[in-house]
């Protein structure tokens, strides 16, 4: 991998801050467009942030399709990885189920409908067909669920490993252990950034920084609300003598995703944590009594979890936007800045489409992938924060790894 060129590199056609899997699939798909000099700084090592800590499921289904738009044709990247990054992203097509109550079955129906007309191979099944595709979960109180075939999950740091790779290979470079700290502008207009290694001038910067953007907008007068975040996963074995869960979940019932792990792993996230962590000094480590919430969660929908053993989880960390949306957007206030950011845990999925379209609007004036006018940062000032009518009851974040 093309990596440091320190002091060395003084200018660059595009800098991109952070080595996550929004950053790096950005670097590749500039590069693929031609884009020459290109340098993405990461303050620690790639993944380091929420990219690596990711519980990476690959599904569709959101309660608006526009990010199910990104996630389908992110899917098609997943899908053909070899093909078209290269190497392995570890993607596993398992299934994955969208549990609901019944009183949102209405909403259910019309977000599979959308995602239908996206393409997406998305249905609407009866409890007892989950029964026989799952049967040790409890689908007692269910009438319908959502049902993705095509969907699984990925390896969160091959992806990024892989992205990575594949833009060394076609001439990005890559200052590991460099810190951003300042994007410098001149008459209001990106002109570079400052880093611990020293300056880098540039047209161009991008900010995917995950839970450190914040400090870098704010001096800029780009105030947009961000919260970081700290979000915890609980591995568990499965107990002798289960299979399940063989799917990916998301369920709103219990409040919690799962998947596999391995041959015999479960990994949960129980959805509970704290804002306004310090990102450069939260704890790793689970917190003791997420353990056993992790475990009651999942053994509300497979009761033989409740003999599980824990086999361990951590924490990681990541930014909440105000309406709990992701931020995608070239900021008119300043010229040659564009952000990814308060993804609020849920753009591994997308990220191969968020590369493509940050790659088509930088090289080409306009993102052609999908629409990112909801995405954009102004909603806020316009007094418009995104809202899902379809959602299933919830008005702040969702369970969206």
């Amino acid at each position: 991998m093309s990596g440091d060129r320190g002091q060395q590199m003084a200018t660059a056609d595009v800098v991109i801050i952070g080595g996550g899997v929004n950053g790096t699939s950005t670097a590749f798909r500039l590069a693929e467009a031609g884009v020459k000099n290109i340098v993405v700084v990461e303050r620690a090592h790639l993944g380091s942030g929420a990219s690596g800590k990711s519980g990476a499921l690959v599904r569709m289904h959101y309660t608006n399709p526009y990010e199910s738009k990104l996630a389908y044709e992110s899917l098609k990247v997943f899908q053909n990885w070899g093909e078209i990054v290269g190497g392995d992203c570890g993607f596993e097509k398992i299934g994955f189920f969208q549990i609901v109550a019944p009183e949102y079955e209405a909403q259910l129906r019309r977000n599979i409908e959308d995602q239908q007309k996206i393409g997406i191979d998305a249905r609407v099944i009866p409890a007892s067909g989950l029964k026989e595709l799952e049967p040790e979960a409890n689908v007692e109180g269910l009438t319908v669920v959502g049902y993705e075939p095509s969907s699984g999950f990925a390896d969160p740091n091959a992806t990024t490993y892989a992205f990575a790779k594949r833009a060394a290979e076609l001439g990005v470079h890559f200052m590991l252990q460099t810190t951003v700290t300042a994007i410098r502008t001149e008459r209001e207009r990106v002109v570079g950034v400052d880093t611990t290694a020293g300056p880098i001038d540039a047209p161009v910067v991008v900010l995917a920084g995950g839970a450190w953007a914040d400090r870098l907008l704010k001096p800029l007068g780009l105030d947009l609300g961000l919260t970081s975040y700290r979000s915890q996963v609980v591995i568990f074995r499965r107990p002798f003598g289960t299979s399940g869960p063989r799917h990916v979940f998301i369920d709103t019932i219990v409040n919690s995703w799962f998947r596999p792990e391995g041959d015999n792993g479960i990994l949960i996230g129980a959805e509970s944590g704290g804002t306004g962590v310090d990102p450069d000094s939260f704890d790793e480590a689970l917190d003791g009594p997420q353990i056993e919430l992790a475990r009651e969660k999942l053994a509300k929908r497979f009761p033989a979890i409740r003999e599980a053993t824990m086999r361990g989880g951590w924490a990681g960390m990541y930014m909440l936007s105000p309406d709990h949306h992701p931020i995608i957007d070239q900021p008119p206030e300043v010229p040659g800045l564009f952000i990814m950011a308060g993804d609020s845990g849920t753009s591994f999925k997308t990220s191969p489409a968020i590369g493509m379209c940050l790659s088509e609007w930088i090289t080409g004036g306009e993102p052609v992938t999908a629409d990112l006018t909801p995405f954009r940062a102004s909603r806020f000032a316009e007094g418009k924060p995104w809202h899902d009518e379809t959602n299933y009851g919830y008005r702040g974040r969702t369970i969206s790894r």
